[in-house]
């Protein structure tokens, strides 16, 4: 039943419908966006992957990297490990996701995009969502301690940090995406423990600064849409076009400059076996103007993870980045 709201005449119908509200029979309908969302089922199987956020778990394939760049990535007993670690990760990861849609739901309900998410277009019964928060975190963590007990505890500090990010830390300005960039340094740091080989500290300084760099992406979007007349979160406060878009070209200089120091590094080279790596680089550089491209020519800004699965010449960037460097480490 559509909720109205009870007027005796006070206002003339013309001044409502300036106002959003229609007028049926002396009640008046509330807007769309002040309408309340019930749940319309206590759960359905079909919106597990928008529940869960199955696409940001791309993410925790960060955890891939120091095996692939120590060339031992395909040995049987490392990937085994690696995906375990993947699975684990991507499981708290998603207990997280949900304690912070369930603590956003009013706030995510204006908003023209998150209130499609589960819980705010009352998909789910909110009160099942903090049981199978601890369900996929206990499990989550479970797996990771029978996998590798250091990689547990850094998977709890994981966990730890993001619920303070979560309820207080993502609404300070600088530190919110500091604290994101932190997480795909533990998710490497979690990669190096499973695959039982040393993190370069060129492979940790790019991947803090690509996370930066994509983190700030993030509230560029934000922004975007916070000047089309939503207003998100507090942490925008602290925040405008210009700080963002120079504190991103400022730190896709610094990536890619980072990346080919690693490339032409004398250790890296001696432990790779090759000089080739710096082959690389230029699809580094091309992804990186890519970005640029889309949200300052083309304007499609949005989140950098959706982008990596709707923009083709940016999948085929990432191709082809891979392809090379496995050619040259591991068919070199």
């Amino acid at each position: 039943m559509v909720p109205y709201v009870k007027e005796p005449g006070l206002l003339p119908e013309l001044n409502l419908r300036s106002h959003g509200l229609v007028a049926v029979a002396g009640f008046h309908r509330l807007p769309d966006a002040m309408q309340p969302t019930r749940p319309q089922a206590l759960f359905k199987p079909s919106i597990l992957p928008r529940l869960l956020r199955l696409p940001q778990w791309l993410k925790n394939g960060f955890v891939f990297f120091p095996a692939f760049f120590a060339g031992v990535l395909f040995q049987a007993d490392v990937i085994g490990r690696l995906l375990a670690g993947f699975l684990s990760f991507s499981l708290v990861a998603s207990a997280i996701y949900l304690v912070n849609d369930l603590r956003d739901v009013e706030q995510d309900r204006l908003h023209p995009v998150k209130r499609l998410r589960p819980i705010a277009a009352g998909e789910v019964d909110p009160a099942l969502v903090p049981w199978a928060s601890a369900l996929l975190a206990l499990a989550g963590l479970g797996w990771a301690w029978l996998t590798d007990i250091h990689f547990a505890m850094v998977l709890a500090a994981y966990a730890a940090l993001n619920l303070l990010y979560s309820f207080r830390l993502k609404h300070i300005p600088i530190v919110d995406v500091a604290i994101i960039a932190i997480g795909f340094l533990l998710r490497v740091h979690s990669g190096g423990i499973l695959a039982h080989v040393p993190n370069s500290k060129w492979i940790l300084l790019v991947t803090f600064l690509l996370a930066l760099f994509l983190a700030l992406a993030k509230r560029r979007n934000d922004l975007v849409q916070a000047n089309g007349g939503t207003d998100l979160r507090a942490s925008l406060r602290g925040y405008n076009l210009p700080f963002v878009d120079a504190s991103m070209i400022t730190l896709a200089a610094l990536v890619v400059q980072s990346y080919i120091l690693y490339t032409v590094s004398e250790d890296v080279i001696e432990r790779l076996g090759t000089d080739r790596v710096y082959i690389t680089s230029g699809f580094v550089v091309l992804g990186m103007m890519r970005y640029f491209q889309l949200t300052l020519v083309e304007h499609r800004t949005g989140d950098p993870t959706k982008l990596v699965f709707k923009d083709r010449p940016i999948q085929l960037i990432i191709l082809a980045w891979a392809i090379s460097f496995g050619i040259i480490l591991y068919a070199g």
